[in-house]
């Protein structure tokens, strides 16, 4: 009697250790020393890219994927860096450079960017995702399929 092996699927419930870090080996998340992650697939709980890396494998399976910019995050779009006038921005905007700052788009949204210069008069914040551009490590250890 032959068992089927169970392998991830895009909507999938799964337990799992998972690491990503930076070309230059800069951790930026870990849950090897923690506790196991459990995360539904398609959610949006993972970053898509990552979440692809997971599609087929099965549990016990530990895999190293490196990612370019073009399979992360994209590359770094010139159009999402823009000077914005102080006097359009919250009076309680949090302005400091590299800095986060949290605004509504019209619609309510929330959106982010990160403070990339400023003057008396305007500041320059880029909208592009902090990890736009770069090569990414991600690392699996698929403990369960729920």
């Amino acid at each position: 009697m032959n068992k089927t092996v169970e392998v991830i699927a895009p909507d999938s419930l799964i337990t799992l250790h998972y690491r990503v870090t930076t070309a230059t080996g800069d951790e930026l998340v870990s849950t090897f020393n923690h506790t196991p992650a459990v995360l539904q697939l398609g959610s949006g709980e993972l970053a898509p890219p990552f979440e692809q890396c997971l599609v087929g494998l099965s549990v016990g399976a530990r895999q190293i994927f490196v990612l370019q910019p073009e399979q992360a995050f994209g590359p770094r779009n010139t159009e999402l860096v823009r000077r914005v006038a102080r006097v359009s921005l919250p009076a309680d905007a949090n302005l400091e450079l590299h800095g986060r700052i949290e605004l509504m788009a019209p619609g309510g949204q929330p959106f982010s960017g990160i403070v990339r210069e400023l003057d008396a008069d305007a500041v320059l914040i880029d909208f592009n995702h902090p990890l736009v551009g770069q090569v990414l490590s991600f690392e699996a250890e698929i403990i369960g399929i729920l």
